[in-house]
């Protein structure tokens, strides 16, 4: 189990290696006037079979028993980031390292199986980012959060949001399998992506148009799923912002590193 890298990843992010996987700095303007500090982007892979994907399902088990296990972490650790927001006004760095990490894995799993039929590169077993694989996610670690909020917006403040969610996801919650579900396993973006396979099945094509609307559904989902993870103070917007790249979310001028270091009022830091 040790041979993992994931659990490499984990141990490295508890001794302070290496924290939050967004490439910005905290409490920059990452995202940009109108864009959203959650960053989702997929890939259509041209070469994919035409008949794999009903399989899929069965080659996933392993990284669905993992996942499970994670999910439960997320939740526990969410709770206790909540609190540190609540007195510090500040999310934990290597809880917010670790959730990133947990949910960028959980759209992988998803975009090769439930969530678009995309891709046939099977998903690593990795909280890490990869620029190699055709799907990836990253969010803009925070510099503060609202304290008052924290009590409020996981549940009352993203309600309209969750009800969406429900009908594009197939239902809504927090941690397993609610983290799954809100990540489009299920619902009116599995129909859709179950509708892109059998169109690439019949014609040899993944047909644009289906792909960037599922990635637009997608993209909402996440939005909202970091939202209730307190990871963000920034409303959700209603809006669907289709295509495999995201162009809502603005990265700074440069070629990004992962970790960064950084000084601030507490001395050098090292942030992600």
């Amino acid at each position: 189990m040790m041979s993992f890298p994931f659990v490499r990843e984990i141990r490295s992010i508890v001794r302070g290696e290496h924290v939050p996987a967004s490439r910005a700095t905290p409490g920059s303007a990452r995202s940009g006037p109108g864009g959203y500090p959650v960053s989702l982007d997929g890939q259509i892979d041209p070469a994919a079979s035409r008949w794999l994907w009903l399989i899929k399902f069965v080659l996933v088990i392993p990284h669905a028993l993992v996942l499970c296990l994670l999910w439960i972490a997320v939740t526990v650790l969410t709770v206790v980031a909540g609190v540190s927001i609540l007195f510090t006004g500040r999310y934990p760095p290597a809880i917010f390292a670790f959730n990133t990490g947990v949910m960028r894995w959980t759209w992988r799993v998803t975009f090769y199986t439930t969530a678009s039929f995309a891709t046939d590169r099977y998903p690593p077993f990795s909280l890490a980012p990869d620029a190699g694989y055709p799907a990836d996610l990253d969010i803009e670690y925070p510099g503060r959060l609202s304290r008052g909020l924290v009590l409020v917006k996981w549940w009352l403040l993203a309600l309209p949001h969750l009800i969406i969610v429900g009908i594009l996801a197939g239902g809504w919650g927090f941690g397993w399998p609610g983290g799954w579900r809100i990540a489009g396993a299920g619902g009116l973006i599995a129909v859709l992506a179950v509708v892109a396979a059998v169109i690439r099945a019949v014609k040899g094509r993944y047909p644009p148009a289906l792909f960037d609307l599922i990635m637009g559904l997608n993209r909402w989902c996440y939005r909202v799923l970091a939202y209730v993870a307190l990871m963000t103070d920034q409303y959700p917007p209603f809006r669907l912002d289709p295509g495999g790249t995201d162009r809502a979310h603005r990265p700074p001028p440069g070629p990004p590193t992962w970790p960064l270091s950084v000084s601030g009022p507490i001395g050098p830091r090292s942030i992600g």
